[in-house]
Order: structure tokens, then C-alpha cells, then sequence
């Protein structure tokens, strides 16, 4: 049996006496694309945060691909983007992903950056201009092509659609498809439920810290006996 991507075992944290999230249990199996949904303040970006030892937990397990998520070796296989991604101003795009690539000691190849940048409709011109002269929805694009240039087994990303116009978000759907089917995993949260359902293999619904439903959307609707999964959602955090 193959060692999950993500487990999360019982997971406590707590913001002083707050508690954020509580006994929360949730596997991401290899190669799947996993849509975590839920309100502002849910919990969602603290999940994230915790998988990636951004801060400490107060209770539970966090494993990433079998390695505890403290341990450095545990983020070799990820790569992640934040949902407020900024890039230093300074630094070209082509500057941008030499260095993301550098990190990741691979070779930056110029002709699979100009694709990369293609299959996200972002102008290859924008490799020639400094980040600070980025548009939000360049600056996503950018993010976004450094991380899938890296070639990580799994990617953790917050709000992915953010910033992109229809056209790119219609881009990066195929660019995920893409992944999965070269058996990359992808993890990634979100608040609009028509793409987790388009999209996503399975799904958690994270509110007040708790988690309220896991598994396919067809089976989030059965669930509450819905039709659609907008309807779901709402049964499930009332």
C-alpha cells in the first residue's frame, strides 16, 4: 500500500486560548487532487500553515509522504504558494524562477519556462520585466509557473484561482489535469465550490475549526440529499 501524500491525525491548534482547529483527521492520497473548502476565518490558510511548520501545533500528527512535517526533509517533495504572493519587486520574472529553481538545485531551462509561462497565458515578455511592473493576476501566473517548473510531487497551494482572469482559470484547470495525470498531487483550498466540483478527486469542508465533511463532491451531495453542491456546503456548516 502506498504511503498517503498528506496525514493529518488529530491536529489541535490554538492562537493563545482560541482554538482554531480542533481533532482534525484528513489523508490525501498520492496523485489526487484535493480541494479544501470553507468561509473566511475557517481554518483553511492554518492548516496550510501547519503542514508546513509555519508555526508550531498544539496537538496531533502531520506526516508528508510518511516523514513527520517537522522534520526539514519532509518539504523536499512540495511546493507551495501562498495566497498573498508577492515576489521580491527587485527581481525580473526570469530572475524569479532561476532562484526558485536554484533552491530546488535544478537548472533553469529557458525554452520550458517560455512554454510554462504559455500554458498560463502570461506573456513571455514578462520573464524581461521586474515584478514590481505585475499585475495581481501576473504576479499568480508567475508564482504558479515557478512552482510547476519545480517538478515537486506535491503541490500546496492557497487560493490558486486568485488574481486570474477566466481565461487563465480555464488555463490552470488543464494545467492540473496535466499534473494529475503524471501522478503529481495537488492540495489546494478554495471558496468556490464549481471548481472544487469540476476539478477535485475528493474535498474536506473545514468551519469553525472543525472538519464537517470528507470525500468525493457526489458524495457530499448524498450526504445532505441535494442536488447541487452549493446546497451541500450549506447543510454542512449549518
Amino acid at each position: 500500500m502506498h504511503t498517503p501524500a498528506l496525514e493529518i491525525d488529530r491536529l489541535a491548534k490554538r492562537y493563545g486560548k482560541l482554538p482554531v482547529l480542533e481533532s482534525l483527521t484528513l489523508n490525501v492520497t498520492r496523485g489526487e487532487c484535493f480541494g479544501l473548502v470553507g468561509m473566511n476565518g475557517a481554518g483553511k490558510t492554518t492548516l496550510i500553515k501547519c503542514l508546513l511548520d509555519f508555526c508550531d501545533i498544539n496537538g496531533g500528527e502531520i506526516r508528508i509522504f510518511g516523514t513527520p512535517h517537522r522534520e526539514t526533509r519532509a518539504r523536499k517533495p512540495l511546493a507551495y504558494l501562498p495566497e498573498s504572493f508577492l515576489p521580491p519587486h527587485s527581481l525580473t520574472g526570469r530572475d524569479f524562477v532561476k532562484y526558485m529553481l536554484a533552491l530546488r538545485e535544478q537548472p533553469y531551462d529557458e525554452a520550458a519556462a517560455r512554454a510554462m509561462c504559455a500554458a498560463l497565458d502570461l506573456d513571455a515578455q514578462a520573464l524581461d520585466r521586474q515584478a514590481r511592473a505585475y499585475s495581481k493576476g501576473m504576479t499568480q501566473k508567475l508564482g504558479l509557473a515557478a512552482g510547476f517548473l519545480s517538478q515537486a510531487e506535491l503541490f500546496i497551494l492557497d487560493e490558486p484561482m486568485s488574481g486570474l482572469d477566466p481565461k487563465a482559470r480555464a488555463l490552470l484547470k488543464r494545467q492540473f489535469a496535466a499534473l494529475k495525470q503524471s501522478g503529481k498531487t495537488l492540495f489546494f483550498s478554495s471558496h468556490v465550490l464549481a471548481d472544487v466540483e469540476e476539478i477535485c478527486d475528493r474535498m474536506a469542508i473545514l468551519h469553525d475549526g472543525q472538519l464537517r465533511f470528507s470525500g468525493t463532491p457526489a458524495e457530499c451531495r448524498a450526504q445532505y440529499q441535494v442536488d447541487s453542491l452549493e446546497a451541500a456546503y450549506l447543510a454542512a456548516i449549518a
